[in-house]
């Protein structure tokens, strides 16, 4: 099953939005919401967990809420509380979760177009008292899940699919032998990571050999091992492409989730592009987030940045040069790189990324497809991107549904006047409010500044 552009008449009806260019030099403070990968996985340990668990300012956008609906689906409580303490109505810091004594089953999740949702939960769902059926949007279906399947039956779970993908019904039966089981998965890290996020409730815990290609992103591994720690579990990663936890009772979880390193990705590079400062608070010292890398990357690109106790400091020139860079443990950055690499006066390659033709859309794909449209000098390779200066122009960026294409059209837009990006609302699904950032960014930029 293919994984590449849809179509341009099924996409969404939603009026397409005009990027703004940048007036001048940026000053600006951008205070951005949760990680996305971080919430979703305290989401599931908090889920199966023995006592009440309190996740703070975690991030509430649409991936987010589809997960955090499947696991009420399932018996679990999660409550807005608001940083004091008191349960009140609407969207506030806090997530106070309750896990049931046991899972509910003979329900339906909507998984949306989450790649948490749609391959944690069938690990989940195994536990359930009956029959979980889950599915999502029509893109989400030719999305690979076949090695998380296969490895599930393998350790003792009933599972109905369509050849390896949505939709799938988990027929739960309350418990799950768990044991050792060997899977390939290079394309998708998330496939190691289902299986450790539950393995603690198995009966025999889990381990996880990888046979394959290397697994794309192991920092989101390194993140669901650290997460894990948090809850008390027991994880031995000592041995490469080895993966074990023990059984044991999943402790309640008491955290504040760190800033979204990668939604923040076109906010600093628009220092780059626009000259001047932006500034992202609490931008954490150490983390497992792939998207710490944008510090070294922006750097190389020609940017000053800056790490201290008060968050991130980019501070740019206006003026990108290439790079030549392998983004396999953090592929989600590619589409920001490439729109930056797009701007720059020297060629640009990304390497290690081919595994991203299975995301929201093929990235690979989309971004040669809308990037060279708008003039840029895109060839696609095996396993990513070359990208030569060119002079660019205005016209119309589709995003696929995939909000970090829907961003990269965003950076292309500070510099270069008409560009206008197709269904700017999917960026919902890990930023709510990216418009309202974006446009209080540029809000505190200086004098017009000459197109490229």
């Amino acid at each position: 099953m293919t994984t590449g552009p849809p179509d341009r008449a099924i996409l969404t009806a939603e009026p397409d939005w005009a990027a703004p260019v940048a007036r001048g030099p940026l000053d600006a403070t951008v205070v951005l919401p949760g990680s996305k990968s971080l919430t979703n996985r305290y989401l599931v340990l908090a889920a199966l967990a023995t006592e009440r668990s309190r996740l703070r300012a975690p991030l509430r956008s649409r991936d987010t809420l589809l997960m955090a609906d499947a696991l009420r689906s399932l018996g679990v409580r999660i409550d807005d509380v608001a940083a004091e303490g008191e349960s009140v109505a609407g969207e506030v810091p806090d997530w106070v979760v309750t896990p049931p004594e046991t899972l509910t089953g003979d329900v339906s999740i909507d998984c949306g177009l989450a790649g948490t949702v749609m391959r944690f939960l069938p690990a989940v769902a195994a536990l359930a008292d009956g029959p979980v059926r889950l599915d999502g949007d029509p893109q989400a279906r030719v999305r690979p899940m076949g090695p998380v399947i296969d490895a599930l039956r393998v350790l003792g779970a009933d599972l109905d699919d369509d050849a390896g993908h949505l939709p799938v019904t988990v027929n739960g039966r309350g418990r799950v032998t768990g044991g050792d089981v060997t899977m390939d998965a290079s394309a998708s890290s998330q496939f190691i990571s289902a299986l450790l996020l539950a393995g603690a409730r198995y009966d025999e815990g889990v381990t996880v050999h990888h046979d394959g290609k290397p697994v794309p992103s192991e920092p989101h591994i390194l993140m669901t091992v650290e997460t894990l720690r948090d809850a008390g579990a027991i994880v031995d990663d000592s041995e490469p492409n080895r993966w074990r936890v023990e059984p044991s009772e999943i402790n309640a979880l008491d955290v504040s989730v760190e800033p979204d390193l990668s939604n923040a990705g076109p906010f600093v590079g628009a220092a780059l592009v626009a000259g001047g400062t932006v500034c992202v608070p609490g931008w954490p010292q150490h983390t497992t987030q792939a998207g710490d890398l944008l510090r070294e990357i922006l750097d190389t690109m020609g940017a000053d940045v800056r790490l201290d106790r008060a968050g991130l400091t980019v501070i740019g020139s206006g003026e990108l040069v290439g790079i030549d860079i392998d983004l396999h443990d953090a592929a989600e950055l590619t589409p920001t790189v490439a729109a930056l690499a797009a701007l720059a006066s020297t060629p640009t390659w990304i390497r290690g990324v081919a595994h991203i033709r299975g995301h929201e859309t093929d990235r690979l794909a989309a971004l040669t497809a809308e990037l060279s449209g708008l003039g840029a000098q895109v060839a696609e390779t095996e396993d990513g991107l070359r990208i030569a200066p060119a002079p660019l122009h205005g016209g119309r960026f589709r995003s696929y549904h995939d909000h970090r294409m829907a961003t990269a059209g965003a950076i292309i837009g500070l510099r270069v006047p008409g560009v206008h990006v197709e269904d700017i609302g999917t960026t919902r699904k890990t930023l709510p409010d990216f418009v309202g950032l974006w446009q209080g960014m540029l809000d505190r930029s200086g004098p017009a500044v000459r197109a490229r």
